[in-house]
């Protein structure tokens, strides 16, 4: 992936982490029934998308990550 590409996906990615964070931290209203949306492992899987975005992007500068 090119430069451009992974500042998009790395921006992509924190805004869903961010969103996700959000609304998983809104308080439960019972009266419109369960959450069919799990907020919390959305965030999660966002929050490691935006990591591994970060290291390519660490790559992408020359900094060695592997061996």
């Amino acid at each position: 992936m090119t430069l451009t590409t992974t500042l998009i996906a790395a921006l992509g990615f924190l805004t869903a982490a961010v969103f996700c964070g959000w609304r998983g931290a809104q308080p439960w209203n019972p009266a419109k029934g369960p959450r069919m949306i799990p907020w919390r492992p959305l965030m999660l899987l966002s929050a490691f998308g935006l990591l591994i975005m970060l290291v390519h992007l660490a790559n992408l500068m020359g900094v060695q990550t592997g061996r």
